[in-house]
């Protein structure tokens, strides 16, 4: 065997999509159990402040392979592509001796530059791609598969293992289609949760004053705004209201958690594979999501907004080599920091290029020397399909700085309708759930400059451009 293997470890990263960190009960959630993604997190470690960069499909996937922030790789919103010559941790780990495999969820454009490059082998659902009998794109060939995609992307996933060259460490992203809307479940979790009702988030009720004009504007509210596909039937003609609100809360919560119970199922498929062919200790295991998702949090569902529901992704991580188990970090980690970290692990050198830090040394629960203590955020999709104003901004430890510039920017997929800019200021220790901007309160004086300072100061450092609002 070469020996250099026994020293980098295999790499496993197991990715969901819209799976909501409040959605794992090793986080705590109030109206799920997830057994086999919790065995991660307690022969590991759980990161309780991971955040996305840009909380939206693409994007975020774009920043996990390059290390970098969306507006150096181009991928800004869900219409833009990947374009395949960049360089990313596949690539780099391939050309150092790594077997790599993309199977899953891509969602970063089909044809030419946009496959998936850098990988040995790749499948991968053609954009948002089917539960039920879904095709693939396999090396460039279309194949149909038959069964529950979940169910089929594990079990790729681990022929791909069985095949593999043993004399080589191997890297597998391991991408699931679930959660995501229209959140379908496979036959044998179909009817969990038919006799409880799912607790409802604490500001199911939003009414969205005290903030800014764009939570208003979202167009992504329970009541409102899910669809007959969502929710599979018409609702009773006799609801209305609250009552209403409530039973289209539970339609939507139920499948939503069904959709997860076959992720945590065949989580455990992959991990129990990896026990029985003794690579568990050589193997570094990860579980995380694209993003956050709101679960009916201020009456809403999807993502998009810097808020902390979508802001924050699930980051568990196994390495019985290196990794001591049942840490808890609340260190913040971004998904541009995943590529550098991966690479430090496999013993290759992080290019310039990268904008991520590795966290090698909060993994081995050591406390780093020094750590961010604020991070930076934007989403560009202006006025796209739920109707989120573009906006930027960054998260300390105790605040949270939000400005809706508002402007699509020439954007792809974005709304040319330039709203007013506006600001947010969350006081997190004070307000865990942001329903009070205090940005106008005189009391914040002090805190708007210096966050207004550290915003200006991470711009720089990533190299984004502040917005330039004539008006003001």
């Amino acid at each position: 065997m070469n020996t250099r293997s026994v020293t980098r470890p295999n790499i496993v990263f197991i990715m969901s999509d819209d799976h909501a960190a409040h959605a794992i009960s090793s986080y705590g959630s109030k109206i799920n159990t997830t057994p086999n993604i919790d065995r991660i997190a307690e022969e590991g470690i759980r990161f309780d402040q991971c955040f996305c960069t840009n909380s939206i499909c693409t994007p975020s996937r774009a920043s996990i392979l390059t290390g970098t922030y969306n507006h150096v790789n181009g991928v800004k919103t869900l219409s833009d592509r990947l374009d395949g010559r960049q360089l990313t941790v596949a690539k780099l780990l391939k050309e150092d001796g790594y077997q790599t495999a993309m199977i899953g969820k891509w969602h970063l454009g089909h044809g030419g530059e946009s496959d998936p490059t850098g990988f040995d082998y790749w499948s991968v659902l053609p954009g948002q791609g089917d539960y039920f009998d879904p095709n693939f794109i396999e090396m460039g060939k279309n194949i149909k598969e038959e069964g529950y995609a979940t169910d089929i992307i594990t079990d790729k996933s681990i022929g791909w293992i069985h095949k593999r060259d043993k004399d080589k460490p191997f890297f597998l992203m391991c991408h699931h289609k679930a959660p995501h809307r229209p959140w379908i479940p496979d036959h044998k979790h179909a009817h969990m949760y038919e006799d409880i009702d799912i607790p409802e988030p604490e500001t199911f009720h939003d009414d969205y004053s005290n903030r800014a004009s764009a939570a208003a504007a979202a167009e992504m509210r329970i009541d409102r705004d899910l669809t007959k596909t969502d929710l599979k039937m018409d609702p009773p003609e006799h609801l209305e209201g609250a009552a209403l609100k409530s039973w289209k809360y539970q339609r939507y919560i139920k499948d939503y958690l069904r959709c997860i119970a076959s992720v945590d199922d065949n989580v455990g498929r992959l991990l129990d594979y990896l026990d029985d062919e003794g690579l568990s200790d050589d193997t570094m295991v990860i579980y995380t999501s694209d993003q956050g998702f709101f679960l009916g949090d201020h009456g809403w569902y999807d993502k998009r907004f810097m808020y902390e529901e979508s802001l924050q992704m699930p980051f568990v991580v196994r390495y019985p080599r290196k990794i001591p188990a049942g840490q808890v970090s609340n260190h913040m980690v971004l998904n541009v920091d995943f590529a550098p970290v991966f690479l430090d692990y496999a013993g290759i050198p992080i290019p310039e290029s990268i904008q991520g830090v590795s966290f090698r040394s909060i993994l081995e629960g050591e406390e780093p020397k020094s750590w961010r203590t604020s991070m930076y955020y934007r989403y560009w999709m202006h006025m796209s399909e739920h109707n989120v104003y573009a906006h930027y901004g960054i998260r300390t430890d105790q605040y949270k700085l939000i400005y809706y510039y508002a402007d699509a920017l020439g954007s792809a997929g974005a709304t040319d309708e330039p709203k007013t800019p506006e600001w947010e200021l969350f006081d997190l220790k004070k307000d865990p759930y942001e329903m009070i901007n205090v940005y106008d309160d005189p009391d914040y004086e002090r805190v708007v400059q210096v966050l207004k300072q550290e915003l200006d100061r991470l711009q720089q450092e990533v190299g984004d451009e502040p917005y330039n609002y004539k008006g003001e």
